[in-house]
């Protein structure tokens, strides 16, 4: 995949959205983007669902990363895992990262995660941001290696032929994904991300946001009943109520545009 699918000037706006400045590719820059993408862009479903009401062809349905950061920087959107890494992996190649995309597994589920890795010299680092993870996590064949961050320690176990067990705690499902480390090409994550929006797309069903919010992770999910905002800690949560329009509160709360939002919990709801 080229640089040029974001403008020298996209670039610039989405470091300034970020609140990072440019640097030579390190782990301490990797490390700084990383954690700047989840303080300020949000794991969320909600501009996918007004996407999917709006285009009927699937094909034309993914925010490619022009999109997907314009909408980003101007709405306070976000995405889930194929778009948000893809338009990830597309800031770490105009910065000057090598690196490529993978497909992944969920316990049972085959290839409905997606994950960067990025080269630095000889070693290999995970980045996702599409679950996400809160740093970049060391990957190698000769054992098991561990990250320990604010909110979650993990440990990337190696499983096989280029298969790594990802792991996380305190998390209720200790099992993040399965690494598949091999390059998909760029014509085949693009189709992948075209079939997310199809009859089996995840996501497309109910509102969920989950963001950074002055330094803590909170999540809203439709799913749960009765509908508030959770604050998580150190294997804690914390529910708040929500007060007036659900939909706007949601919104104003997580920084998103408000009609978007409205809209998504409209169609949902129906």
């Amino acid at each position: 995949m080229s640089s040029s699918l974001l403008s020298a000037s996209l670039v610039e706006r989405v470091l300034a959205h970020l609140g990072v400045r440019a640097a030579r590719p390190s782990l301490s820059f990797l490390a700084e983007l990383v954690a700047a993408y989840t303080r300020a862009v949000p794991w969320e479903t909600a501009f996918r669902i007004v996407r999917r009401a709006d285009v009927m062809d699937t094909a034309v349905c993914p925010r490619w990363p022009a999109q997907f950061w314009q909408e980003a920087i101007t709405m306070g959107s976000g995405g889930t895992c194929f778009e948000s890494n893809y338009a990830f992996y597309a800031l770490l190649q105009a910065l000057g990262f090598d690196g490529y995309l993978t497909i992944n597994n969920m316990g049972e589920k085959i290839g409905c995660h997606s994950a960067i890795i990025v080269r630095l010299g000889a070693e290999k680092w995970l980045a996702d941001v599409g679950l996400p993870l809160y740093a970049p996590l060391p990957i190698s064949p000769d054992g098991e290696t561990r990250r320990v961050t604010t909110f979650q320690h993990y440990t990337v176990r190696p499983d096989g032929r280029n298969r790594y067990q990802i792991e996380r705690f305190p998390h209720p499902g200790r099992n993040a994904f399965t690494l598949i480390d091999q390059p998909v090409p760029d014509d085949v994550y693009r189709a992948r991300v075209a079939a997310d929006y199809g009859e089996d797309g995840l996501f497309l069903e109910k509102v969920i946001v989950h963001k950074m919010v002055d330094g803590r992770p909170w999540r809203f999910n439709m799913e749960e009943t009765p509908w508030r905002l959770s604050l998580f800690g150190w294997g804690t949560r914390t529910d708040y109520d929500l007060d007036g329009d659900p939909a706007t509160a949601v919104a104003e709360f997580f920084g998103m545009d408000t009609a978007v939002v409205q809209r998504a919990f409209a169609l949902t709801e129906g």
